[in-house]
């Protein structure tokens, strides 16, 4: 595939990401994958929430580790999922059950102000509003995102949704570029 398909000739373009992890060293894998996001060409990682231990949505399975990542990017949306998904087969994803325990989770969550809707990549992500172990760290970050579907901001968006589930981890190493 040509360079001119997966970048957007130096234009950066803003996305937000949510990173999960309930199977192995959770914050080891996830402060891995941060790293090897950093280190992938047309990625900048601008910024890093804390992480948060969420209860897992689905079959019976361990608590999650969740966190938001801002990245500047010069990829393409789908390249961008693309780059995402082969980060999560890095680390160990294998796509077994619906919603079952998983090394890694990285979800394509916001790209500028842009809506897609394709059979493989939906943005904003189609259930990011519902989940308070996404909205919880993306507010930390980027408060005052608009979210293009709703036109809320994050932080009003958590507003509608139950936090009680979700715990910030004291002793994490946050970044700052």
């Amino acid at each position: 595939m040509s360079t001119k398909l997966w970048r957007l000739h130096s234009v950066s373009k803003r996305s937000a990401i949510a990173l999960g992890s309930n199977m192995g060293d959770t914050q080891e894998i996830l402060e891995a994958s941060l790293e090897t996001l950093a280190q992938t060409p047309g990625i900048i990682l601008e910024a890093k929430s804390s992480w948060y231990t969420t209860k897992a949505i689905g079959p019976p399975q361990p608590d999650y580790l969740n966190g938001c990542a801002i990245l500047k990017v010069q990829l393409f949306p789908q390249a961008l999922l693309e780059t995402l998904l082969t980060i999560e087969q890095k680390f160990g994803r294998v796509r077994q059950e619906r919603w079952g325990p998983r090394t890694l989770d990285l979800d394509l969550l916001l790209y500028d102000d842009i809506i897609v809707d394709q059979p493989n990549l939906q943005i904003p992500h189609p259930r990011m509003s519902e989940r308070a172990f996404v909205l919880v760290p993306l507010a930390e970050i980027a408060p005052d995102w608009i979210e293009p579907v709703s036109q809320r901001v994050i932080q009003d968006l958590l507003q509608d949704v139950d936090t009680c589930d979700v715990h910030l981890v004291k002793s994490n190493k946050n970044y700052h570029p």
